[in-house]
């Protein structure tokens, strides 16, 4: 694959992930890009294959969902839209790098899609869970590895309450998952850099230093 290197982003939620990442939207505009999943359910009003092109995605699972999927005040995230028959097939041949089942509907991200953000000159963000890492790597992507932490298990139930948004029982499981992943991401290889965000300042030089080379490289060609 030709163009900047894709950026793998991971973490549990409550890290603080999203915040670093509308920090570097916001201070690199033009550089980053999103890729449009692929779907198998049908498109809803308003819709429009194929567009999304720059719309921040979302989590679920191992699977990246545009925002407008889960928070219903952003509209202009949308997919690729497709039959189950045909994305199997795709998904057999190996031409997708991210998939799973929601609510009786394929979601996945296609080589193709990452592929058309790197050919407008784009750093494609993946954000992806542990497992979503572990598939990334078998593929030919060669993507920069990134891995967003808390501090601590107790920090991030401090935050995860402070949101006051979610159940009990879901802050439990999101503490659950966050353990493993805490856990799971010293494995040597898997990242290339583990950012532990105790203050936001100092992870977010981290990031633009680990994505410094790329950023550079895509701002180059933009002013040539």
């Amino acid at each position: 694959m030709s163009g900047p290197r894709p950026v793998v982003l991971s973490g549990p939620s409550g890290a603080g992930k999203s915040t670093l990442l509308k920090k570097l939207l916001k201070d690199y505009k033009g550089v980053f890009g999103f890729s449009v999943s692929h779907t198998t359910r049908d498109p809803r009003p308003g819709e429009v294959d194929g567009k999304g092109l720059f719309c921040l995605p979302m989590l679920l699972g191992a699977t990246l969902l545009p925002l407008a999927d889960v928070l219903s005040s952003v509209s202009s995230a949308d997919y690729h839209f497709t039959n189950r028959e045909a994305m199997q097939e795709d998904i057999d041949t190996g031409e997708f790098i991210e998939t799973n089942e929601f609510s009786g509907n394929l979601y996945g991200t296609s080589k193709c899609a990452v592929q058309d953000v790197r050919a407008k000159g784009l750093i494609c963000i993946l954000d992806v869970d542990i497992a979503g890492v572990r598939h990334i790597k078998e593929t030919d992507l060669d993507p920069i590895y990134v891995s967003i932490q808390p501090p601590s298990i107790e920090v991030l139930e401090e935050r995860l309450r402070g949101r006051a948004t979610e159940t009990e029982e879901k802050i439990q499981s999101r503490l659950e998952a966050a353990r493993i992943d805490m856990e799971e991401c010293n494995e040597p290889g898997l990242f290339d850099i583990v950012i532990v965000n105790d203050d936001l300042d100092e992870s977010y030089e981290k990031l633009q230093s680990v994505l410094k080379e790329e950023i550079i490289r895509v701002q180059e060609g933009i002013k040539s």
